[in-house]
């Protein structure tokens, strides 16, 4: 298999950036960090926004959304808006509010399930905390980032001498007894003994503040495992949180490869799409759609001309796909076993669990086409449920031409996903067509 050193690099790049983003809250910041770095610049909602043609801006909205977008070259009105969504969360486990557990001597803490992991792929394995903590400061209420990044805490399974059917029954883990994460000892501690100013101490030194300063937290668990290339040619990439940011990577490597577009470009990164979406961050929410108004109402459009440029615009919901996987043929609807490294999946459901029709599917497949990469169309077992995306909440709020695609992906939903080189190299490719290139 010939892999070109661009797309090669392209996947190293993305493990880089999923190295930088153990949670949601880090890979806005380190989407926001890209986007500086090439001359954007960053908007907040409660001011007002001077916007100008051929601008770059970005905002965020609740610390893990983040939407970034060009002001295209010709009128808003005639060209519409080329948008690409994806979600920067992944499923997974979050640290409680009060989550410090002593008993029998060990340090535990108490976690909830985010969303729809596959939770027997946590265990036994280097994890970690990272996520955001508020903080007292001179000037009121701070919000900071926190990563741990050595092990702090891990999940070991029951011995097979204990659970002599694990192998043919599976892995099945009780979420409230059996998810508690080991911390550490508390050697002579009596049962229910108070050791939460133990945590914030922990916390309070990781962020170097005073104990008594830490306030509250989001902290998600993650793993300190850096993705790789692997394969006997090295064409598939392993890593956690693939789902989704590999597809947040390819949006903001194209959109800051766009150059001057002749149409306004728009990447939006959601929070919370792995538990509905429905937040004020989230795809559920105002966010896309304030920025859209505020564009709109930069260019001097008004309601009108607003319309018209939305029924003008195309909408590209960017989530990975279902791969073939040849030990389980069962699992897949004949005629739509979508291969890994065999190009970008077009995602269809008759019942609009994904937003794709004849029409923004062909002119999905014609971007394809312009930008040289082949396609791969997709379809769900019809006795099997079929997941959803952020694609039919956005193009319901905006109204506007969707379609959904994503990248090849195994073990979707595990700690450690598997995708391939090629088809990164691709998903950029395609969304640099989008966005005009």
């Amino acid at each position: 298999m010939n892999i070109p050193a661009q797309t090669r690099a392209q996947a190293l790049d993305l493990i880089d950036f999923i190295d930088e983003s153990p949670s949601p809250w880090h890979a806005a910041a380190a989407s926001a960090q890209r986007l500086l770095a090439q001359g954007y610049t960053q908007l907040h909602e409660d001011q007002r926004w001077q916007l100008e043609a051929g601008g770059r801006y970005f905002v965020v909205r609740g610390g893990a959304s983040i939407i970034a977008f060009v002001i295209g070259t010709e009128p808003l009105a005639p060209t519409g808006f080329r948008l690409v969504g994806a979600h920067t969360d992944s499923p997974g486990l979050r640290v409680k509010p009060r989550a410090a557990l002593a008993s029998d001597g060990v340090l535990r803490l108490g976690v909830e399930v985010y969303g729809g992991p596959i939770l027997a792929t946590f265990t036994d394995r280097d994890l970690s905390l990272a996520g955001r903590v508020v903080v007292r400061a001179p000037g009121g209420l701070e919000t900071r980032l926190l990563r741990f990044d050595a092990p702090m805490v891990r999940l070991p399974n029951l011995a097979i001498h204990m659970n002599r059917e694990v192998n043919e029954k599976g892995l099945k883990l009780d979420k409230q007894t059996e998810l508690p994460l080991i911390l550490g000892v508390v050697p002579n501690a009596p049962e229910g003994v108070d050791v939460d100013s133990r945590f914030r101490a922990l916390l309070a030194d990781g962020l170097q503040a005073a104990d008594a300063d830490i306030l509250t937290w989001e902290l998600a668990i993650y793993d300190t495992q850096k993705g790789s290339l692997w394969g006997a040619e090295e064409a598939f990439i392993a890593d956690s949180q693939l789902d989704n940011l590999a597809s947040c990577h390819a949006a903001l490597t194209a959109l800051l490869a766009s150059g001057s577009p002749a149409a306004t470009c728009v990447c939006a990164f959601f929070d919370h799409e792995e538990v509905g979406s429905e937040s004020a961050a989230g795809a559920g929410g105002s966010f896309v759609a304030d920025v859209i108004d505020r564009i709109a109402a930069g260019a001097g459009l008004d309601e009108e001309a607003r319309r018209c440029a939305l029924a003008r615009s195309f909408f590209i919901s960017a989530d990975m796909a279902h791969a073939y996987h040849p030990n389980f043929p069962a699992a897949y609807e004949p005629g739509h076993r979508v291969m890994v490294n065999g190009g970008p999946v077009i995602k269809t459901n008759a019942n609009q669990r994904y937003t794709t029709g004849a029409e923004s599917a062909a002119r999905f497949i014609a971007l394809c086409e312009r930008a040289g990469v082949p396609f791969q169309q997709y379809a769900h077992r019809s006795d099997l449920g079929c997941g959803s995306t952020i694609g039919p909440i956005v193009a319901a709020r905006l109204g506007i031409a969707s379609v959904d695609i994503g990248s090849p992906l195994w073990a979707m939903h595990s700690i450690r996903e598997s995708a391939g080189v090629l088809d990164h190299g691709y998903m950029i490719a395609v969304l640099g067509a989008q966005f005009g290139r």
